[in-house]
């Protein structure tokens, strides 16, 4: 009870429900903005799919939430990207912006760590998105399938000009 009225409690990591393995992950925009195709990223190793296929959204704001029920894989030091692994085993990338991480995470704050288990929706980072567009090439942040050869078919939703962070879908991978 007083660790309740003194707010205490607020240290207890969430508990998230994970939905069974099905073999499909419906991945949500992992921010609000414009959704692209990878071949609009400003650098090669995005748009030539080296590390993997997928798409980019342009945000409008800068906040970055869980696309799908999953675990941190992994927060980058520099918090410009994190990876997360869905209850299919489907590893997702999500890189904000374009050479940030010469930014030495200046401008940038998680709100999660390795480990954690996150709900679609959940606020992964925090980002000033005029710092970035100051020190960094651009804002464009590709979602990427990191382990495509796990992945039987990605369905992408590109060219969406309003999707919505944690709700409008923009890939469907089935594993």
């Amino acid at each position: 009870m007083l660790k309740k009225l003194f707010g205490l409690d607020k240290n207890k990591s969430k508990e998230v429900e994970m939905p069974e393995a099905d073999g499909k992950d419906v991945l949500a925009s992992p921010m609000s903005g414009k959704v692209v195709p990878l071949t609009e990223v400003p650098d090669p190793t995005f748009s030539q799919k080296m590390m993997g296929d997928g798409v980019a959204v342009v945000p409008s704001e800068g906040t970055v939430v869980s696309p799908v029920h999953g675990e941190i894989m992994q927060v980058f030091p520099t918090k410009h990207a994190v990876g997360i692994k869905t209850v299919n085993g489907v590893e997702i990338l999500i890189h904000i912006g374009i050479e940030t991480v010469n930014m030495q995470g200046e401008g940038f704050k998680a709100f999660v760590k390795e480990g954690d288990k996150v709900a679609k929706g959940d606020k992964l980072i925090e980002f000033d998105m005029q710092l970035v567009e100051e020190k960094a090439e651009s804002t464009i942040t590709p979602v990427i399938i990191t382990n495509g050869d796990a992945v039987q078919s990605i369905e992408k939703n590109e060219n969406t000009d309003n999707a919505s962070a944690g709700e409008t879908v923009v890939m469907t991978v089935n594993s």
